[in-house]
């Protein structure tokens, strides 16, 4: 970790403009500004992002970026740094005042702050305003008006495993249940068979294509052709709101009314942490790099400008961050607010893995909810009693 002529420091995170360029752009203003000190980010792909184990990861990388749902095993294992242990506490007080929904309070877990929210998602819609008027296509805003635009065709959204699961605990949600709190394991089995075959009707109205689409995959089809117009909920990405960056820039925004309430989607975005192989010099490097890239200024300046997606509030409220994005910001933060966030204890991350392999199976081939379901609960059960 510690060169000759300074510290060197090694990174790790996803493969997307959103996820690597404003970590590139961050190292290097930051070695201009402490000079001796080199901060060289690797990259993997979104899949790899979800699935590869952190703790293999941390001990090879000294800075990570990591997915929320993480944190209950860092909070049972030696991976990760306590923060809050090594930073002030008026910058994570700010950090706590000026976070995006319950993305700062994400990475909390054992009574310990694991990362800080660089990054701030959820699934939003997102559709194709020039195509609108030329199709005679009108925004949809219940349940009903989605699942009629998708049989035309029209509409595109994320199915792969972890998605699927996602958009069940949305409906779930909007059932009235709320995922993890059901006495005999994830969800009620009269909810949860309702909103799979909800969720399954919509994706069979969409098409069996987007079984193999994420969110990532949903707006290159989106921006790339002249077909699609809308996607309903996925991981919102400011970059294809750019008219730099696509071809048709799309236009972000809420999601649409489920039984006269607003869908509530689940919160996703990433965090910064530091492995616990990091120490001396480079720990001290490490936390100043980090609180930097946190910082209100640097989110809605260079890290906002490379291309991020920023986990600071003020980012999200400025104006030439809107400006540049079309507005991103501001239409989806109401969104963001009412996220739900997901469970996050020490097994989660697993059973997350194989639920999601469960509910794309019940949509690609299912007939019978019921047993999907039971499986869902036999597994968080176990994965409970497992923590």
């Amino acid at each position: 970790m510690t060169g000759s002529s300074g510290v060197a420091l090694s990174g790790i995170t996803w493969d997307h403009s959103r996820g690597l360029l404003p970590l590139l752009a961050t190292a290097q203003r930051f070695a201009e500004l402490h000079p001796g000190v080199e901060i060289a980010w690797q990259k993997r792909s979104l899949q790899a992002f979800a699935d590869a184990p952190i703790a293999e990861l941390a001990e090879r990388f000294d800075l990570l970026i990591v997915d929320h749902p993480f944190v209950g095993h860092a909070a049972a294992h030696p991976t990760l740094l306590p923060l809050d242990d090594l930073l002030p506490a008026p910058f994570l007080a700010d950090q706590a005042a000026h976070g995006v929904g319950a993305s700062h309070a994400s990475y909390v877990a054992g009574g310990h702050q694991w990362a800080l929210a660089v990054d701030a998602a959820t699934p939003v819609s997102a559709h194709r305003p020039d195509l609108l008027d030329r199709l005679e296509v009108e925004l949809p805003r219940t349940w009903d008006d989605l699942v009629a635009l998708a049989r035309r065709g029209l509409v595109a959204l994320p199915a792969i495993p972890v998605d699927a699961l996602m958009h069940l605990y949305m409906l779930c949600l909007a059932l009235g249940a709320e995922p993890g709190a059901a006495a005999d394991g994830l969800v009620d089995p009269e909810v949860g068979a309702t909103a799979l075959e909800l969720l399954r009707e919509l994706v069979a109205a969409a098409g069996p294509e987007n079984l193999e689409r994420n969110p990532i995959r949903v707006y290159e089809a989106m921006v790339g052709g002249d077909e699609l117009v809308y996607c309903p909920f996925a991981y919102g990405y400011a970059n294809y709101a750019r008219p730099t960056y696509a071809r048709a820039p799309l236009r972000f925004g809420g999601l649409v009314d489920f039984d006269g309430r607003r869908l509530r989607s689940t919160l996703g975005g990433t965090g910064l942490a530091i492995s616990r192989r990091c120490r001396g010099d480079a720990l001290d490097i490490a936390l100043e790099y980090a609180a930097f890239v946190a910082s209100a200024d640097c989110q809605r300046g260079m890290y906002a400008e490379s291309g991020g997606q920023p986990g600071h509030r003020a980012a999200w409220l400025d104006p030439e961050v809107n400006r540049a994005t079309g507005d991103f910001y501001r239409r989806t933060l109401p969104t963001l607010d009412e996220a739900f966030l997901r469970p996050r204890f020490a097994g989660y991350v697993p059973f997350q893995d194989a639920a999601g392999q469960v509910v794309h199976a019940f949509l690609r081939e299912g007939s019978d909810p019921a047993p999907a379901v039971s499986a869902l609960n036999r597994r968080y059960r176990e994965a409970l009693a497992d923590a």
